[in-house]
């Protein structure tokens, strides 16, 4: 049954609350919010809602327009596990106060969009979600950037560069490139903190189920939260990094989903596990089909690798997420499809049997990636694919970093830049527009924001590498 804002004021008056904390998303995909004394938690927080500063707010509203409505959603009040003083944390809808309509660049309302154009099409009534966002544990980590000098320093007691420090004493454990995926304590230092925050998860209704260290030294890990339906995986998602970084910051490390922080070991993705049902019955489900897909399925493959470029400017939406997303690290950049492969950019797990189980997994996504406007994206591309029956071709079950180049050049691959991805999310966006899922003018916003306020400032840079490379020309 839905929250009532009574169960609300209930939940907060037998917790002990005191105060009272407004959240809702930027368009790049970062959680804002503002607090109140909990003796202001009224039922118009949930009606009418309250005000804010809508032009302070990345990709929100222009200065002349900046009045802005914040409307508390009751269904997701969680007691904050993390803050000192006893916090109710609410995700809010952002609401024109003129119209009274929903914020056509909310990320939220797109999510929520998402899921009601998808019952429209009658071939789904809903969709489950299961992104794997891997993330870095680090003890210190210094950068800047000025007109003379440019430089970043990452640390980690877990880092394979700390063999020889003298840390009085250095036990050793030190984990080596690439060998992190999955050797127990003393050498994985970080299960203590994985398992706090996987229980914290838990604790505010994030079905967290695994973790585990991941490939990378240094404190690389992943968390699997269980699947659900669209809009609640995005919420699961935001509490995800907001816990990491939190629990982390306790402990006195720092946490990063950065997609590639070092150089010369994995990057952090977010494989994206997805799959259609129509009441109780998976619609990407065929016990005669290849790897039990149903043709079905296969449209909605076929339309994730044809849109694959454009989806790739919300799914990969940094400069960094190109130093991930090359050959040899176990990115997928081989726009094909296989079961059990991981060297292509959508692959069919095969853990199981059982029609409840079958999925598709879309590998590309980094965990920059803002959840309320990457899963929507995947999901319009795939029922593009389903609607005009785009074919994805024969399947790629050998290992396609070791094809013969004649062979591999038949396989398309990702783009290796932002800026490419965002040139094709420009040209190729029709889909996205179906059922008024995204707007114009959140797409025109995105371009424009990620051009103008990431991709120049970032090219304009001279990089440390490039001194050696190129001082003495």
């Amino acid at each position: 049954m839905p929250r009532t804002p009574n169960d609300v004021k209930k939940l907060a008056k037998d917790a002990g609350i005191k105060i009272v904390d407004l959240r809702f998303i930027d368009l790049p995909g970062t959680w804002q919010h503002f607090s109140i004394p909990v003796e202001d938690l009224e039922d118009d927080l949930f009606s009418d809602g309250i005000g804010f500063d809508g032009s302070s707010i990345r990709g929100f509203q222009q200065i002349h327009e900046s009045d802005m409505l914040l409307v508390a959603d009751a269904d997701t009040a969680q007691v904050d596990p993390v803050l000192s003083v006893p916090t109710l944390d609410i995700i809010c809808n952002v609401v024109d106060p003129l119209t009274r309509k929903p914020y056509t660049r909310d990320p939220r309302y797109v999510a929520h969009k998402a899921e009601a154009y998808l019952k429209s099409t009658g071939i789904a009534d809903t969709s489950y979600w299961g992104p794997e966002a891997e993330f870095y544990m680090f003890d210190s980590v210094r950068y800047d950037q000025t007109a003379n000098s440019g430089y970043y320093h990452i640390d980690s007691k877990e880092g394979v560069w700390n063999t020889g420090r003298e840390e009085n004493p250095n036990l050793g454990f030190k984990l080596r490139h690439k060998e992190g995926y999955f050797p127990v304590p003393p050498a994985d230092q970080m299960q203590d903190i994985r398992s706090e925050i996987i229980l914290a998860l838990r604790g505010v209704g994030v079905p967290a189920e695994v973790h585990h260290h991941e490939v990378g030294t240094a404190g690389q890990a992943e968390i699997d939260i269980r699947f659900s339906p669209l809009v609640k995986m995005a919420d699961h998602m935001i509490w995800y990094k907001y816990l990491v970084r939190m629990i982390c910051k306790k402990h006195g490390i720092t946490a990063t989903f950065m997609p590639k922080p070092l150089f010369g070991d994995n990057g952090s993705g977010m494989h994206v596990h997805q799959s259609l049902w129509k009441g109780d019955t998976n619609v990407f489900y065929d016990p005669k089909g290849y790897a039990l897909l149903s043709q079905t399925a296969k449209y909605y493959i076929g339309g994730l690798l044809k849109h694959a470029p454009a989806l790739l400017a919300f799914a990969a939406p940094t400069t960094n997420s190109y130093r991930r997303l090359v050959p040899g690290f176990e990115a997928p950049v081989n726009l094909a499809y296989s079961q059990r492969n991981r060297s292509a950019a959508c692959r069919i797990p095969m853990y199981s049997t059982s029609p409840k189980s079958k999925r598709i997994e879309f590998r590309c996504p980094d965990p920059a990636a803002n959840p309320y406007l990457c899963l929507p994206a995947l999901m319009m591309a795939g029922l593009d694919g389903i609607l005009n029956k785009i074919d994805p071709g024969e399947p790629w079950d050998q290992d396609l970093y070791e094809l013969e180049s004649e062979e591999l050049a038949k396989i398309k691959s990702t783009p290796g830049s932002l800026g490419e991805v965002l040139d094709a999310l420009e040209k190729d966006h029709e889909f996205l527009l179906k059922g008024d899922v995204f707007t114009p003018d959140l797409i025109e916003t995105w371009i424009s924001y990620k051009r103008t306020r990431e991709l120049a400032p970032v090219n304009l840079r001279p990089v440390p590498y490039e001194f050696f490379l190129y001082y003495d020309v």
